[in-house]
């Protein structure tokens, strides 16, 4: 019930961005990007998009290495220090 739920929220909200940005795109007309509006536009894109698989590609090194495991110390018998 919870994994049906959270699809159909993520579906919902996809749908909706979608339904806003195809507003957004004919309510501009005939708005034109100049080639430094599309070079800044590709910049962007593909600097977010780095960063993002960097970032992701970070999280499963940390994962697979075991970087993310709880730390544990053995003070030994009777030292209960948590």
């Amino acid at each position: 019930m919870g994994r049906t739920l959270l699809l159909v929220a993520l579906g919902a909200m996809l749908t909706g961005a979608c339904a806003w940005a195809g507003w957004v795109w004919f309510r501009l007309g005939d708005a034109e990007i100049s080639g430094h509006g599309i070079a800044a536009l590709t910049l962007g894109v593909v600097f977010s998009l780095a960063v993002g698989v960097g970032l992701m590609a970070l999280v499963f090194v940390s994962a697979r290495r075991g970087y993310d495991e709880r730390a544990h110390h053995d003070f030994g018998e009777g030292d209960d220090h948590r």
